[in-house]
């Protein structure tokens, strides 16, 4: 696991600017054979989480799971990752609103759509809207956050949102909550419950 984390960081450099010598040198030796491209770290969370439960390693299976910072930097990705760059096989999850940057990147990288799946607004909501806000408020009340939840959806500027949009607002208020919840939610879900992109995209890897 440490050497595919060595990998994510190194194409995150890549990424960046830093040379990509290093990145091809370890996808030779580990093997890796796909890159699961995702917005942020609360996705990444979700993702090996869910892989997880159901007793899969993904690094041993050449699987990296690549948080890119943002929806605008997948042409950049999967071209360095994609049939331009490494050559491997590339999959994901976008936002519904993030879907054209995905699309044009994918198809400037020549590579195929068919592992990338959309969620509703985001992934955060698709684990809300699977759980139910009340189900969802039992585990903030585990982790010590319902008060916070309490005051929050006291304010005034939240009175006219339904309540799985309350939720999700209020899980990106404070650093690290997001991730913190990506993995504490897809923890909760039953098999019946789990979101379809994310099942979809575990099927496909």
């Amino acid at each position: 696991m440490a050497d595919m984390r060595a990998f994510r960081e190194a194409v995150i450099g890549w990424a960046a600017g830093e040379p990509g010598g290093p990145a091809g040198e370890l996808a030779g030796r580990l093997r890796v054979r796909t890159a699961v491209l995702l917005e942020g770290p609360s996705d990444l969370a979700a993702v090996e989480t869910l892989a997880a439960r159901h007793g899969r390693d993904l690094a041993a299976e050449g699987v990296c799971v690549v948080p890119m910072g943002g929806a605008m930097s997948v042409g950049r990705f999967a071209g360095l990752l994609g049939p331009p760059g490494l050559g491997l096989r590339l999959a994901g999850l976008c936002d519904e609103g993030e879907r054209g940057f995905y699309e044009r990147g994918l198809e400037r990288a020549g590579a195929p759509r068919d592992g990338f799946f959309v969620c509703a607004a985001d992934l955060e909501d698709e684990l809300i809207r699977a759980l139910g806000v009340p189900r969802v408020e039992e585990i903030l009340r585990a982790e010590g956050d319902l008060p916070a939840w309490q005051i929050f959806v006291r304010q005034p500027a939240q009175q006219d949102r339904p309540p799985h949009q309350r939720m999700r607002r209020f899980l990106g208020t404070k650093k690290g909550r997001k991730i913190r919840y990506g993995r504490l939610l897809t923890e909760a879900l039953a098999p019946e419950q789990i979101p379809a992109p994310l099942q979809g995209l575990l099927l496909h890897l």
